[in-house]
């Protein structure tokens, strides 16, 4: 198992060679979302990355190891549809071929997008525990190479670049709280590992829908259970966790509280975020900056990071979030 130093230090290491690949997302202050909260709210917009996701960075940093021979072979993943899109970004990029298992109710313009990439696409169930051991099984059988969406170190480091950026672009300023959506728990590893090496007395909160809470109640619990999940806006984190995942470690160790957050605070924050700063964020991201109202009492007058990190929301799925 991984611990948070060593993730810290790869992170800090394939940040340069993200960099040539990907986009530095800006930092910057939302005026309503901190007069709402009571504190200085400053939001990393990964939903402004190459794919409109945080994910391209772990994918990129995966793929980036792996030699010419493996990526032309094929490389295979599991994904609710943004982590599928970094890969076939990396892929895009680097060359090479791959295959991305996904649920069946897989938002249609991340299908789309997936397409777009040339990748095969295999629909099989809405359980992403149970398509990860899919993929898993079958990379191994035909001699591919699995990129899992959160349960590997270099996926964890890359996504740990997150944090190597805001520590940059805090540019000297303190930090006392971050608050980051979670699903397999990879981004929040990354960036928590980080910034708890850098600025020591951060506070941590990780977000999940109320109704699709796995990683919570795995650490609530003290190993991985699943949960009996509902459809949730924030599909971006829908779904369990893998068995045995070095993510649950990491959070357990770094994440000091969990806010579990109601469909209805969710819908209002994507519609805060839309109607104030003008940009379209997904469900996951609207999660984030929901976690951040429920806890404006304890946040006043602080200065808070928010990552927003996506934006790949279908207008179908848009249109009955905002009805």
């Amino acid at each position: 198992m991984i611990g948070p130093a060593e993730v810290a230090e790869r992170a800090g290491q394939i940040a340069p060679a993200l960099r040539q690949h990907l986009t530095l997302t800006p930092f910057v202050r939302y005026e309503a979302l901190s007069d709402d909260v009571g504190a200085e709210v400053l939001v990393k917009c990964e939903h402004q990355q190459r794919t409109g996701s945080f994910k391209a960075r772990g994918a990129m940093a995966k793929v980036l190891t792996l030699t010419g021979e493996q990526r032309a072979a094929g490389v295979v993943t599991a994904s609710t549809g943004n982590h599928g899109l970094g890969v076939g970004n990396a892929l895009a990029t680097l060359g090479g071929q791959g295959i991305v298992y996904l649920p069946e109710n897989a938002a249609p313009g991340k299908v789309a997008a997936l397409k777009r990439f040339g990748l095969e696409l295999r629909a099989e169930g809405n359980d992403t525990g149970v398509l990860e051991s899919k993929a898993r099984v079958y990379a191994a059988e035909n001699g591919l190479t699995y990129v899992p969406p959160y349960n590997d170190p270099e996926i964890v480091a890359g996504q740990g670049t997150v944090g190597v950026e805001i520590v940059e672009q805090l540019d000297g300023r303190p930090l006392d709280a971050i608050v980051v959506s979670v699903g397999g728990g990879g981004l929040i590893s990354g960036v928590a590992a980080v910034l708890k090496k850098q600025l020591p007395n951060v506070k941590v909160y990780g977000a999940q829908p109320a109704v699709d809470d796995a990683m919570a109640a795995s650490v609530r619990a003290g190993e991985i259970v699943r949960v009996e999940a509902e459809a949730t806006l924030s599909d971006g984190t829908a779904g369990s966790v893998e068995p045995g995942s070095i993510t649950f470690g990491l959070c357990r160790d770094l994440v000091d509280d969990w806010v579990l957050v109601p469909e209805d605070r969710i819908r209002d924050a994507l519609r805060l975020v839309i109607d104030t700063e003008h940009q379209l964020i997904e469900g996951a991201a609207a999660l984030a900056f929901a976690a951040a109202r429920e806890r404006r009492t304890e946040l006043a007058g602080q200065r808070v990071a928010v990552v927003s990190c996506g934006g790949n929301m279908s207008s179908s799925t848009l249109v009955r979030a905002l009805a």
